[in-house]
């Protein structure tokens, strides 16, 4: 048996980083995610976009539809984190009621979740603009945008925030990590 696989941290738990389109979700996941492997830990980045190609392929984005997803997600999540890994989870979920039906499904499960709440202002997203989708909605190419022309429903009370125009993607993954650690996951 490899030392790495001795080691392991086999404490799972979900961390689910929801913000606007180009807030940092999943650069701040995959910092993180790599940080955690080096400790030892089993983790999974579940990626929104990955997701919707491959587990809600065929959804759009109603609040419905958008909801389905979100579910979707966090049962794959939740199924992940009750065998040990660490789910991380860079999906908007732009709804509070969605994302509270997920954290009940852990806290029914037994698995630990976290609620990171990404809140990059619109102002410095659609500046960043990572897929171009600000400026497909402001050409008119696009409707429907999280945040812009469709709702965001801000959580009021996430176990962290974190404003990530104000630090590095290093710095925003170590508060992230420094929560898991608070909380005995990390």
């Amino acid at each position: 048996m490899s030392t790495n696989q001795e080691t392991a941290v086999t404490t799972g738990a979900t961390v689910w980083l929801t913000g606007l389109p180009s807030a940092g979700k999943t650069t701040i996941a995959y910092e993180l995610a790599g940080r955690l492997r080096e400790e030892g830990h089993r983790v999974e980045v579940l990626d929104g976009d990955e997701i919707r190609e491959f587990i809600s392929a065929g959804l759009g984005f109603s609040r419905e539809d958008r909801h389905t997803n979100v579910q979707r997600i966090g049962f794959l999540a939740e199924l992940l984190a009750r065998n040990g890994v660490k789910a991380l989870v860079p999906v908007i979920a732009p709804y509070a009621d969605s994302r509270e039906a997920v954290r009940k499904r852990h806290q029914e499960g037994g698995a630990a979740y976290l609620e990171v709440h990404v809140a990059t202002p619109v102002e410095v997203c659609s500046v960043r603009d990572v897929k171009g989708l600000y400026a497909k909605q402001a050409a008119g190419e696009l409707s429907g945008l999280t945040g812009v022309d469709d709702p965001y429903e801000a959580p009021e009370s996430p176990d962290l925030r974190i404003e990530s125009q104000h630090q590095t993607v290093q710095e925003s993954a170590a508060a992230v990590h420094a929560l898991l650690t608070e909380r005995g996951l990390a």
